[in-house]
């Protein structure tokens, strides 16, 4: 055995990328601390040892087991001093971990990956590289951008998604009234508020078969069908089981708060057989993991590649030009994530959300193409004309955006977007300022 080859460290030519997960993070470091010696214990930490040496981390144990860092990238990059006004230097830095130390699942991914470095100050996980060994352990999205259409006999436009509203507390017949205004006027997905699941006062069940039979009337009123995210979001195993019921029931889409109940149990729903609807995966609590600028883990593998690696279809995330404020480089890159090739896992769609209006339409579509699914909640319900026609005005601006005609000449002739833009167009303005 070579020296080196038990050493926390190695030239990015060094390792086989077939066969290592590779980790870059952003990291900051008092002026007087020197990253060449700092970064390999990063690794070892993560892999082999701790923070001292144990007999049992052997050499033998190291050439096979140890992370490496493979790149320690200062950012100014000094050559000759520090100058005396720095007080903290900034690095990318790059750590491959062994593909046999993780294997095929997330859980583990995540410990080796984040784990007790996310513990470590000033340190952000900026993105991982999958090796196909990997991502080839995983199903991904079982029906993808083409299943999501397919399911719907739709194609060559955005979808329109609405969100029941108020989010909880309501009845089931006060939900079925919204589902039918909202479908009939347009929507081609309507889904529940990440707030409200399989409670005592709203069952899952009642929900699915009273929803799913104003489907068909719905699709036989205007010829399109519409599907219904259930939230079937539980504790563990329970959702399994309300899951199957609600498919039993009759439900053509399930819904989940993947990051409240964990990414595992989304994958395994989305890898049941028993599950062939298409799964949306909704975005609640994902800042408080990538919130911060120097730590956490950044927001296109919250949003983008692990709801995709677990089998997402669809995942909601937030629009700039919505309520939450979030880059546009972060959002183009989330979309990025949801549906560049990914190795042989399906495209996830993506979903903007969070209080966009009719008016924020052509701009979604600019930024992303046509095949994404528009999240609208508020702006549905909230039409002075009523559910429905909040729903055909977002429609309209879809076709509008669609033959790249202006919203205000396109407005003219459609009652349901002109009023929509009347009421939100003050609105739209002091957000984009």
């Amino acid at each position: 055995m070579k020296y080196f080859e038990a050493e926390p460290r190695a030239l990015p030519e060094g390792i086989d990328y077939g066969d290592h997960i590779v980790a870059t993070y952003y990291g900051v470091m008092p002026r007087d601390m020197i990253a060449y010696y700092v970064a390999p214990f990063l690794a070892v930490e993560q892999s082999t040892g701790t923070w001292t040496p144990v007999p049992g981390e052997t050499p033998e144990v190291r050439a096979k087991h140890v992370a490496k860092v493979i790149g320690i990238y200062e950012v100014p990059q000094w050559e000759f001093e520090v100058p005396k006004e720095v007080e903290e230097r900034t690095y990318v830095i790059q750590i491959a971990y062994p593909y046999r130390n993780i294997e095929s699942q997330i859980p583990m991914m995540l410990t080796a990956v984040v784990g007790n470095i996310s513990m470590g100050g000033k340190i952000k996980l900026l993105d991982i590289y999958f090796p196909k060994v990997y991502t080839d352990g995983f199903k991904g999205p079982k029906f993808g951008i083409e299943g999501v259409y397919k399911a719907l006999g739709v194609e060559g436009r955005p979808l329109l998604n609405n969100m029941t509203k108020p989010c909880t507390g309501y009845p089931c017949q006060v939900g079925a009234d919204l589902f039918y205004e909202a479908a009939r006027g347009g929507c081609d997905v309507v889904k529940d508020d990440e707030l409200i699941a399989d409670m005592r006062f709203n069952r899952v069940e009642d929900r699915v078969k009273a929803y799913m039979a104003l489907e068909k009337r719905v699709y036989e009123e205007t010829g399109e069908h519409t599907l219904y995210a259930v939230n079937v979001s539980d504790s563990i195993p329970k959702m399994f089981e309300v899951a199957k019921r609600a498919v039993d029931a009759g439900a053509n889409c399930l819904m989940v708060n993947y990051l409240a109940v964990g990414l595992p149990a989304l994958q395994a729903l989305a890898e049941d057989p028993d599950i062939n609807v298409p799964i949306l995966a909704h975005m609640d609590c994902a800042g408080a993991l990538y919130e911060s600028h120097y730590s956490g883990i950044s927001s296109h593998l919250v949003l983008g590649k692990l709801p995709r690696l677990a089998g997402a279809d669809v995942v909601v995330f937030p629009a700039p030009y919505g309520k939450a404020p979030f880059l546009k480089d972060r959002f183009l890159a989330c979309a990025d994530a949801m549906t560049y090739p990914m190795h042989g896992l399906k495209p996830t769609m993506p979903m903007p959300s969070g209080g966009i209006t009719p008016q924020m339409v052509p701009t979604a579509v600019a930024d992303l193409g046509p095949d994404i699914m528009i999240g609208s909640g508020g702006g549905v319900h909230a039409h002075p004309m009523g559910p429905a026609a909040g729903a055909r005005a977002f429609r309209q601006a879809i076709d509008a955006a669609m033959q790249g005609i202006p919203l205000e000449e396109y407005a003219k002739d459609h009652q349901e977007l002109a009023a929509a833009m009347g009421i939100w167009t003050g609105v739209f303005q002091e957000t984009k300022a």
